[in-house]
């Protein structure tokens, strides 16, 4: 029997792709932004294809603030670009 891949909604484009393919954006318990490279830490995530496009998008249609049940401030933003720059070059 083959093992069930978890799918999860990017919300940008509103694709569902495999965990594993995807970025997790994630809000802390102090109500922090980070990327979560390793999909395992605590607190409310929401999933990125690992495209600048739909983080873009994302920000557009407020994908992120309705996932993560906040408002996020345009600096939050900046600091996600940053961290997909490191990301993409690896």
């Amino acid at each position: 029997m083959t093992k069930k891949v978890p799918l999860r909604q990017c919300v940008g484009c509103g694709e569902m792709k495999g965990k594993k393919d995807m970025m997790r954006v994630l809000k802390t318990v102090d109500e922090e932004i980070c990327l979560d490279i390793t999909g395992k830490k605590n607190g409310r995530g929401a999933y990125l294809c690992k495209s600048r496009e739909c983080l873009t998008k994302a920000v557009k249609n407020k994908g992120l603030e309705r996932s993560l049940k906040m408002s996020i401030p345009a600096e939050v933003y900046d600091i996600l670009e940053k961290e997909f720059d490191t990301i993409e070059t690896e």
